[in-house]
């Protein structure tokens, strides 16, 4: 029997939201304060999943503030293919609250947002069967609206607030056979994390809840995934039931740390007696009865594309004149035009490799780690030195500084759960490698770049960054060094 590893998409992917396509699987994320907004995966499945793009790709529809703080900016999305067209629904929880955007193609593009007259965050579409479509909003509440315009034509209408716990939200609503069910979310996304559910024969209630709700909560026990919630479900063209959702994977003492963000996780889904019955989220599960893996992408970017990678984000913005692929052929110069230019991607993996073939110029450039502009682990060059810099809150301390020689260097992290010398998560560890070959500069402890110091509800992101001049990279290079095998 095949197996599974879960998370099926690792690292900082949460609030996964999914809808299948004849045999085709679709999933979106939420990306907080990142541009482009919210990733979008394919699988054949469910197993294995490869982004495909971002569904808010463009200035026109996501604008985000310089003053937008981070893990504000774009919160829970919910994907769903409806008469032929996709619908993905969100809010701008600083910007323009809920909005739906749509295309013909997940690939996009995708339209510009139309917003909708629903207050609250994580809104779900689903369609009746005479073709009314309902959104429902964390709280929880349920409005009859106009796609095309936003306007709501009936409610919002208070339905179920689920089990008493707190922060009822992350509602779904799922016609199956001659029942509504609406899924939701309890207990907020960290430890209490839980999912209930209940049931009407309307949209707009009375909703009978699950008699073994929560139906599924981790909360409590000494399992390695934890925070387990904010899910949904999917149907298999084989007729088996499944549920994406988030977790978290702590690691290190008391009270546990988890450095990745929120990642997205897969589980099987029974129905029994008319409810849907969910067992404990494993590490392995037994794998659906598709198998179709897919190529991995390449492990270094060259920048000898046209346009960037999908992955590649940036805080708040990208714009056009912080970058360029252009301007040195088969290198990626980024400018400081109107303060710092950051471009990185997700750390995946708890253990892993990270590195960065720069040019430094006469700018001040590097490699960093970053939870938020408050957290975040640098490995910096400028004036012929090497520093390693550490910004904890309002404490910011060069550790370590080296003289290098002019011309391209390679700056690398190396992240290992392994051996860690602190009661932290893991151990990051900074290194450069110039002529005379590589030097360790300094070996910092991972629990300072963690949500249970940071806060917020992202995760890392490791990338290139450049806060004067302007500074070429030849190639980033990640990788992670523990690898998982399905």
């Amino acid at each position: 029997m095949r197996t599974y590893d879960n998370p099926v998409i690792g690292g900082f992917h949460p609030d996964p939201s999914v809808c299948r396509v004849g045999e085709d699987y679709y999933l979106a994320c939420s990306s907080f304060e990142y541009f482009p907004g919210v990733p979008l995966f394919h699988s054949r499945d469910l197993v294995h999943w490869r982004q495909i793009g971002n569904v808010l790709d463009r200035p026109s529809q996501l604008d985000l503030p310089d003053d937008t703080p981070a893990s504000a900016g774009i919160y829970a999305p919910t994907l769903r293919h409806h008469d032929g067209r996709f619908h993905l629904i969100t809010t701008d929880v600083r910007g323009k609250g809920t909005f739906l955007v749509t295309a013909d193609r997940p690939e996009g593009p995708w339209s510009d947002p139309v917003v909708v007259d629903v207050p609250g965050i994580d809104p779900d579409l689903a369609w009746d069967e005479d073709g009314s479509c309902w959104c429902a909003v964390a709280g929880v509440k349920v409005a009859r609206i106009d796609t095309a315009t936003g306007k709501v034509l009936e409610g919002p209408l208070p339905v179920w607030s689920g089990t008493g716990l707190q922060h009822p939200e992350a509602p779904h609503l799922y016609r199956v056979g001659d029942w509504w069910y609406l899924m939701l979310a309890e207990g907020g996304t960290a430890h209490g994390h839980s999912v209930s559910i209940a049931r009407a024969r309307s949209p707009r209630g009375p909703y009978e809840p699950a008699p073994a709700n929560p139906i599924l909560s981790h909360s409590g026990t000494d399992r390695p995934i934890q925070s387990t919630g904010h899910a949904d479900l999917v149907t298999a063209p084989d007729g088996t039931w499944w549920m994406v959702l988030l977790g978290t994977r702590p690691r290190g003492w008391f009270p546990g740390f988890h450095v990745l963000g929120r990642e997205t996780f897969l589980t099987p889904v029974e129905w029994v007696d008319g409810w849907p019955r969910v067992g404990p989220v494993q590490e392995q599960h037994p794998a659906p009865e598709t198998w179709q893996p897919h190529q991995l992408p390449p492990m270094r970017d060259d920048f000898d594309a046209p346009a960037l990678a999908f992955s590649w984000i940036s805080p708040r913005r990208r714009p056009d004149a912080d970058w360029s692929l252009t301007e040195r052929p088969g290198w990626l110069t980024l400018h400081a035009t109107e303060g710092p230019a950051f471009l990185g991607r997700r750390q995946q993996h708890p253990d892993c490799r990270a590195a960065a073939r720069i040019d430094p110029g006469s700018g001040r450039s590097g490699l960093s780690v970053r939870m938020d502009e408050a957290h975040h682990y640098d490995i910096e060059v400028a004036g012929g030195v090497v520093s390693v810099v550490a910004e904890i809150g309002p404490v910011r301390q060069r550790v370590a500084e080296a003289p290098v020689p002019p011309g391209p260097l390679t700056l690398a992290v190396d992240i290992s759960t392994a051996d860690v010398p602190t009661r932290g998560p893991d151990t990051l560890t900074f290194s450069v490698t110039g002529p005379q070959g590589a030097v360790e500069l300094a070996q910092l402890d991972g629990r300072y770049l963690s949500t249970e110091v940071a806060g917020g509800f992202t995760g890392r992101v490791i990338g290139m960054y450049v806060t004067e001049g302007s500074v070429a990279f030849d190639w980033f290079e990640y990788e992670p060094t523990v690898r998982q095998e399905c």
